[in-house]
């Protein structure tokens, strides 16, 4: 046999020589969930590690993944029941609990990236990601409510800002708002494929945002399709997206491969709470060797094109320097 592929795998060295796909720091977004209070530290039951954050426990959360080389962060709110109404208009009250947060980081932190998520769900009293009338998800009338929600996200010091709603025409309009109020320097991380999938559950149990009628197939996608997701990605491309996001990512590897084909934009891809939660499962229960489990879930994303990759693994991998 004149080739035989196993002598590139006959030694670690040669192993991580050949290696096509690398995994860094810099690739990763730790996604962080917020509360009211002070020194609070929840953990979420379905998400083992993962926990709600008072404000002055997020910083310290911050500083320790700053010190691990991780520096880009994605704030989720746990918004109180009794502060939601139909239009989400805590969202974009300037004292509220996630503007305070993207002030706290940033002041502390100027260096950390901070990723603002801009969905009504946390903050509506109807659960979705839209204006709901009569039991239909409103879509012009809920891009009102976007845009107020992004400018204060900028004003408050996000570096970018990720629209999760899927909405048509969001990305534009954002866009728009933030250009003309002088934030032309605030970048657009679009949703631009999210599925209506079975893997959000732990974290709508985490910020108690789920639907309190109906689901989300109206505006979420059929995870059946795989074009589908091409028309979205163009269309928020040509609307003034800068970074494309594929949720979920581990069920998804397929269409993070297709958009990566098919666009020069960078991929970001979201390892959910139902992916992160199997997991977790299956470690606690001896099924799984946690380290080589989730570096390879990690890289099998970052190989199939995504260059940012949302998970509530980053810091752990970092810290056990499994990467």
């Amino acid at each position: 046999m004149l080739q035989r592929p196993r002598r590139n795998r006959k030694s670690e060295v040669i192993r991580e020589m050949v290696k096509e796909t690398h995994l860094t720091a810099s690739n990763l977004i730790l996604p962080l969930i917020i509360v009211e209070g002070d020194n609070k530290k929840v953990e979420v039951a379905s998400m083992p590690g993962v926990y709600r954050l008072s404000i002055d426990n997020l910083l310290r959360e911050v500083e320790s993944c700053l010190n691990l080389g991780l520096k880009a962060f994605d704030l989720f709110p746990n918004i109180d029941e009794a502060l939601k109404d139909k239009y989400a208009t805590i969202s974009y009250h300037e004292e509220c609990l996630y503007l305070r947060a993207i002030r706290a980081i940033k002041n502390r932190f100027p260096e950390a990236c901070v990723v603002t998520d801009v969905a009504m769900d946390p903050y509506s009293s109807d659960g979705h990601d839209g204006v709901v009338e009569n039991g239909e998800i409103l879509n012009d009338e809920t891009l009102e409510v976007l845009g107020k929600m992004a400018l204060a996200h900028a004003r408050s010091g996000a570096d970018i800002i990720a629209p999760s709603d899927m909405m048509d025409g969001r990305v534009g309009y954002i866009r728009n708002i933030l250009d003309s109020n002088g934030f032309t320097n605030v970048s657009i991380m679009s949703y631009c494929a999210k599925y209506a999938s079975a893997f959000y559950g732990p974290f709508r149990d985490a910020l108690d945002s789920a639907p309190k009628f109906g689901d989300k197939k109206t505006y979420q996608m059929n995870p059946a399709n795989q074009r589908e997701a091409l028309i979205e990605a163009t269309l928020d491309e040509q609307e003034g997206a800068d970074f494309l996001m594929v949720k979920p990512a581990l069920g998804y590897l397929d269409v993070i491969k297709l958009l990566n084909d098919n666009t020069h934009l960078p991929i970001a891809a979201y390892n959910v709470s139902g992916e992160y939660a199997m997991v977790k499962a299956a470690v606690q229960n001896g099924w799984l060797d946690e380290r080589r489990t989730i570096t390879e879930v990690l890289t099998s994303i970052r190989r199939a094109g995504a260059t940012a990759i949302l998970s509530y693994h980053a810091k752990e991998v970092l810290a056990n320097k499994w990467i």
